[in-house]
């Protein structure tokens, strides 16, 4: 009986539809508080081409458009584009996986949005080389890390069924230095704000133990050319502040 009501639990789980997920309050609200942070910083976003990866069912592409960005959005699951394209029907919408993307995608735009989807992956480095590639001026990236300063990735399990989780039921939770260092690779330049967004989800003093309760997220900003901005830091900072 009890396998049984875990089967059936499971079966239930995997029916969650992706406006379901992706329109919660939860998820709503955090949005909010992302975009409102970015808008905060002041960056050279206005007029744009952008590349969005990961972008579920489209809850920041108008954040670009409203900016008279050029956007092209994508996902790697097919029922998210299907909502992205009826929600967007002007733009242009790929399907694109990240943990093994095309070797023949060839485009390059000026911003690369990665909000919300390095931390679903198995493979991260291969998708920040990708998105290098593909960015010829800032790379916008916000993930959840784990806390310490070691360099290190942490791989961990989600929920395959789940359309806000990892499509391979594989992801990661790496520190903020793995992260940087990653980016380092490909970027001469990378940021953090001085800044969080103001959500809990995002830790404002870096020596204190995560709470359990809650997922540990951070920003980060890569750029060809070096950013004259007193909310970045170029050093990982140990204590935040609200925006």
């Amino acid at each position: 009986m009890n396998r049984l009501k875990r089967l059936l639990k499971k079966l239930l789980r995997y029916r969650v539809s992706p406006k379901d997920a992706f329109l919660s309050y939860h998820y709503q609200r955090h949005n909010q508080r992302r975009l409102e942070h970015l808008a905060s910083l002041g960056l050279d976003i206005a007029g744009c081409a952008v590349l969005e990866v990961g972008a579920g069912i489209g809850d920041h592409t108008s954040f670009f458009l409203d900016r008279g960005c050029e956007v092209v959005t994508s996902d790697s699951r097919q029922e998210n584009i299907e909502i992205l394209r009826s929600r967007y029907p002007d733009i242009h919408v790929l399907h694109l996986d990240l943990e093994a993307p095309p070797e023949t995608f060839n485009k390059v735009f000026d911003i690369v949005y990665c909000y919300g989807l390095l931390y679903h992956l198995k493979n991260p480095t291969r998708a920040i080389e990708f998105m290098s590639r593909c960015c010829r001026k800032m790379l916008l990236l916000e993930t959840c890390v784990s806390c310490g300063d070691k360099n290190m990735l942490n791989p961990c399990t989600e929920d395959a069924g789940h359309p806000t989780q990892a499509v391979s039921g594989e992801g990661c939770r790496p520190t903020r230095r793995w992260v940087y260092n990653q980016i380092n690779r490909y970027f001469e330049f990378v940021y953090l704000p001085i800044t969080q967004p103001n959500h809990e989800e995002f830790p404002l003093d870096w020596t204190l133990p995560p709470s359990k309760q809650t997922l540990t997220r951070a920003v980060f900003i890569a750029s060809r050319q070096k950013i004259i901005n007193k909310l970045l830091s170029d050093e990982i900072p140990i204590k935040q502040i609200r925006h």
